[in-house]
């Protein structure tokens, strides 16, 4: 399989992944006080997507003949 094909795979399930823990943020708020745990969740899937969405972001202009 091909690289950019990996990463975007992946930055399509750290999205889907993303959601959930922002839903389940959401349900905990409405349920009481959260954990920590629950309330920063969705910080790695965030960075990761950022470095996977800026990747193929640059790949265009990366790969324009010069």
């Amino acid at each position: 399989m091909n690289w950019n094909r990996w990463v975007r795979r992946g930055h399509r399930w750290l999205s889907i992944i993303f959601t959930m823990t922002v839903i389940a943020n959401f349900v905990a708020m409405a349920l009481g006080e959260p954990p920590a745990l629950v309330v920063y969740s969705p910080l790695l899937p965030l960075f990761l997507l950022l470095f996977t969405g800026l990747y193929m972001f640059v790949l265009p202009y990366a790969n324009r003949p010069r």
